[in-house]
């Protein structure tokens, strides 16, 4: 079928004379005697094009007409037709957005190269559309594939993958590297609605096609009935967008949802390399314990906090006997094994760094300074009873000595906490060893080489 047409004149001739001419030229010709008459189609039809003769009978002419099947569609083309040869009435026309206007008589040429122009405008215009569209979502995706802030990551993706499927929220849920799926942000969707969609997602996760879309029903008493399931992949599948639906999009629409999804899995796995590096620049590459890089950033985030922590200096006694007796390589093993005994000793949100050597830094959070005192002797205690090297069949027993600064008790900076820390590890080491003790600001600072 051709183009549709909707043709309004109040003169049976006219119309007779006119729909001939378009639908000789392939057209989908409508008539209409009125404005009233052309309104009832406008409401439940679409129409390529308008043409309507300016006197018409009723309230309104067709120039008013005209504003009102804009209003109804702003894309579609209008021809008006009159037998008034004045400017005025073209003026306001064009004005109001008619593609032409003719004079009466109208040629059956002049008629279909005037509705020629409304299509071709009408089609450039859809191409205009289509061709934003594009780049609106070129953009989009631009955007998500920049950015590595994983705050901004979630819902600037999920917000873009839901809004291409018609939807008013999705959920992102993460591949971890064991297999397992986690929750990892929404857009649109509260924390309540967000749990048992993750949940009523999880046998389609665990099953997920890196390449294919799933669908799945929602429980009774979901907002909406159906969901779906969008892969995000980059070289192997790291996520999935859950979009809860209430109608399954266009094939266009969950083609571009895809797209968005592939630059978010771009970004997932450049912010993954991020991460890694990160770390890599952040964690010692013995013992896989943080280093004084991130050592610096703990103090400076716990100080800014300004509730009390301590610190921590450690020791090993004598570490230089393990070396000359067993060698470097056990040497090394075992200071990764004083790595795990700390771990043992200490709750996750504490933060354990190798200061340099055989030396361990111990950040205690929110732990004053008697609480850092017991701390502190069960990790005197744990590094003494423990046997080092047994695997390589060397039992080696060796001891410690730890210092103790607290914030804000012993020092405001993290140069004066990490200072006295040591201050009083040396005291240690110049006395019994294998003890621990509580800075205090009549220590001696600590001679250059004389801690062994």
């Amino acid at each position: 079928m051709g183009p549709s047409v909707l043709l309004v004149d109040d003169e049976r001739f006219a119309r007779t004379l006119y729909s001939d001419y378009l639908r000789a030229s392939g057209h989908d010709v409508e008539v209409a005697d009125s404005t009233e008459a052309a309104l009832v189609l406008l409401a439940y039809r679409r129409f390529d094009v308008l043409v309507t003769d300016v006197i018409l009978p009723g309230a309104k002419d067709g120039l008013e007409l005209l504003d009102a099947a804009k209003h109804i569609d702003p894309n579609i083309g209008v021809v008006v037709i009159t037998a008034l040869d004045e400017v005025a009435p073209a003026v306001r026309a064009i004005r109001s957005g008619a593609t032409d206007y003719l004079v009466k008589p109208v040629t059956p040429e002049a008629l279909q190269l005037a509705v020629q122009r409304c299509l071709a405008t009408r089609e450039l215009l859809a191409e205009n559309l289509s061709l934003r569209a594009h780049i609106r979502l070129f953009e989009s995706c631009q955007r998500i594939a920049a950015t590595l802030d994983r705050a901004r990551l979630v819902p600037l993706a999920m917000e873009a993958i839901a809004s291409e499927c018609g939807a008013r929220g999705a959920l992102l849920a993460e591949r971890t590297a064991s297999g397992n799926w986690i929750y990892s942000g929404t857009f649109g969707l509260s924390v309540d609605a967000a749990t048992p969609l993750l949940e009523a997602a999880r046998p389609a996760l665990l099953a997920l096609d890196p390449a294919a879309i799933q669908r799945l029903a929602l429980p009774e008493g979901s907002p909406l009935d159906r969901a779906l399931v969008i892969p995000i992949a980059d070289e192997s599948l790291l996520g999935a967008a859950v979009i809860p639906v209430d109608h399954e999009p266009a094939a266009e629409r969950l083609a571009r949802a895809q797209l968005v999804a592939r630059h978010a899995g771009l970004a997932l796995h450049n912010l993954g390399r991020l991460e890694e590096a990160r770390d890599l620049a952040y964690v010692d590459d013995l013992t896989r314990l943080f280093n004084t890089r991130y050592l610096d950033l703990t103090l400076d985030r716990e100080i800014g906090g300004g509730k009390p922590f301590s610190v921590l200096f450690l020791d090993l006694d004598r570490f230089k006997t393990v070396n000359d007796e067993h060698g470097h390589l056990s040497g090394s093993q075992l200071l990764v094994e004083v790595g795990r005994v700390l771990r043992s000793c200490v709750r996750d949100e504490d933060v354990i760094a190798r200061f340099g050597g055989d030396e361990y830094v111990v950040v205690l959070v929110g732990i004053d300074a008697g609480g850092g005192l017991k701390v502190a002797e069960r990790i005197r205690r744990a590094i003494e009873d423990h046997r080092f090297l047994s695997r390589e069949g060397g039992r080696v027993r060796i001891t410690s000595s730890v210092g103790l600064a607290s914030f804000p008790e012993h020092a405001s900076t993290k140069e004066e906490l990490i200072d006295m820390a040591d201050r009083a590890m040396y005291r240690g080491k110049r006395t019994t060893r294998n003890v621990v003790y509580i800075a205090s600001k009549d220590l001696p600072p600590v001679p250059p080489g004389e801690r062994g």
